[in-house]
Parts: structure tokens; C-alpha cells; sequence
């Protein structure tokens, strides 16, 4: 769980600093941390959690297909090797 939250967000900043990712668009993110900003509608630390998320999600799934796929092709790519042990 905690890999897939650090990817996620990997993959927001990387569209965060994507050129082709309509700026308007790039507001929604900061858009749903200024929530916490704001005096709570709902009491407790739930609805923070839910806006915050509901935002980053949002977010990726409003972007353009192809630029997230390339972003995620570049944060899972596995690199190619041979293991081997490191002699003490």
C-alpha cells in the first residue's frame, strides 16, 4: 500500500511538471490541499483525507491518457541486470 501511494504521487508531480498537462488542470491538486486551508464543512479528519484524495485522483484520470501511461512506463520500468552477490 504504502509503494502504491508513493507512485501515485510520483506520478502526480511528474504531470505536475509536464508541459503538455493543461495548466488549468493542474490546479485541481492544489486546489483540494487548499481545502485544508479552509474552515471544515464536515468535523474530523475524514473529508480532509477524502477531498485530498478525490483531487489526486481526479487529476490523473483527467489527463491526457498517453502522457500518464508514459509517466507510468518511466516510474515501473524495470531495469534490465544480473544479480550478483558483492564479495566482503
Amino acid at each position: 500500500m504504502v509503494s502504491e501511494l508513493s507512485l501515485r504521487i510520483k506520478l502526480i508531480w511528474r504531470l505536475l511538471r509536464d508541459r503538455r498537462v493543461n495548466p488549468l488542470l493542474k490546479l485541481l491538486p492544489f486546489w483540494s490541499l487548499l481545502y485544508m486551508l479552509v474552515p471544515d464543512i464536515l468535523p474530523g479528519p475524514i473529508d480532509d483525507a477524502m477531498l485530498i484524495w478525490l483531487g489526486a485522483y481526479l487529476f490523473v484520470e483527467l489527463c491526457p491518457p498517453e502522457i500518464v501511461q508514459e509517466h507510468m512506463d518511466a516510474l515501473t520500468q524495470v531495469i534490465e541486470g544480473e544479480w550478483r552477490e558483492l564479495d566482503d
